[in-house]
């Protein structure tokens, strides 16, 4: 049996080991399949592909007629056209839950440096800023106390729910936005609200919503126009949930305090995009998911996701 991965290396730059699937097949290992005239030419006869972000056609598969499977080592699947692999007999499958604790980290320490700025701080000491200064200490923003604020919280799965933990632990109120509620998770610091409830009475913002056409663009003008003035805006969940020409505009005319994105609508970002010109706006490369110990369940579960398959029981399956 032969099994492709398209593009391997964001999942294992070289600390992880394949093992679990070359003990399931011949198995040929892409770092990356940017040129999308080679996806077809790749998968040639395999029967088996995985990919992360090489997107996977009804093209594609039209013209890989030997495909049985298609593993995602990503929880999002909206690189493959999962109907046309409905049609065509194709299971996919994604990795829903490996990321919690390390997303959920994630987050929080996006907000705790649009809190204190660490890096600039460390940065300007180095560069001799506090030798120079007047004073025995010095801040180039305000510092912010998060104690008795309350976080807003768009989507309340698993990743809302843990990044919800770490804020309560830190003194901070919990409002959870989600079309599912559970009872167990109500406190005297955490209740379900309404997006209204959360857009007027949070200090904080994040965002752990997937993508979907009711959340696409759902950080906007008129959104944060009904937000509390000097709200700070975290997501690292996916990037086209905020119109970021209108994030933009709301942190350069102070509506918004501040704001901390891992992800962007196009990815790599391009150099026009707006967040680029927005004032207090931290910017990472996508990489709240991308810690060894996060990663290696990932590459757990895809395994386990295959094997699965292969024994007539698949799981994690996205297009039943």
């Amino acid at each position: 049996m032969k099994i492709v991965i398209l593009d391997g290396y964001t999942e294992n730059p070289g600390d992880l080991s394949w093992e679990g699937f070359e003990a399931l097949g011949d198995l040929t290992v892409y770092d990356r399949t940017t040129d999308h005239s080679q996806i077809a030419v790749r998968i040639g006869d395999a029967e088996i592909i995985l990919t992360n972000k090489t997107p996977v056609s009804r093209e594609i598969m039209g013209a890989c007629p030997k495909l049985k499977y298609i593993g995602l080592l990503a929880t999002g699947y909206n690189v493959v056209d999962v109907k046309a692999a409905k049609e065509a007999g194709i299971t996919v499958t994604n990795i829903p839950t490996y990321g919690t604790d390390a997303v959920s980290q994630y987050a929080i320490a996006l907000l705790l440096e649009l809190c204190h700025h660490i890096g600039e701080h460390s940065d300007c000491v180095k560069r001799g800023d506090w030798t120079k200064n007047k004073d025995w200490c010095f801040w180039n923003h305000p510092l912010i106390e998060l104690a008795g604020k309350t976080m807003g919280i768009i989507g309340f799965g698993r990743i809302g729910q843990g990044t919800a933990r770490i804020a309560q632990a830190m003194g901070m109120k919990v409002l959870a936005y989600d079309t599912y509620h559970n009872p167990e998770l109500v406190s005297d610091t955490c209740t379900y609200a309404s997006l209204d409830q959360v857009f007027a009475s949070s200090d904080v913002i994040t965002l752990h919503c997937p993508l979907f056409p009711e959340t696409e663009g759902i950080i906007n003008k008129d959104t944060i126009s009904r937000m509390k003035d000097g709200v700070m805006i975290i997501n690292n969940s996916r990037g086209p949930l905020i119109v970021e020409a209108d994030l933009r505009d709301a942190l350069n005319s102070k509506k918004v305090a501040g704001a901390a994105v891992d992800v962007v609508s196009t990815e790599p970002i391009s150099m026009d995009n707006p967040l680029l010109d927005a004032d207090n706006c931290i910017i990472t490369p996508h990489i709240a998911w991308a810690p060894k110990e996060s990663r290696q369940r990932l590459m757990e579960i895809a395994v386990k996701n295959l094997e699965a398959f292969l024994n007539g029981a698949a799981q994690n399956v996205v297009n039943p």
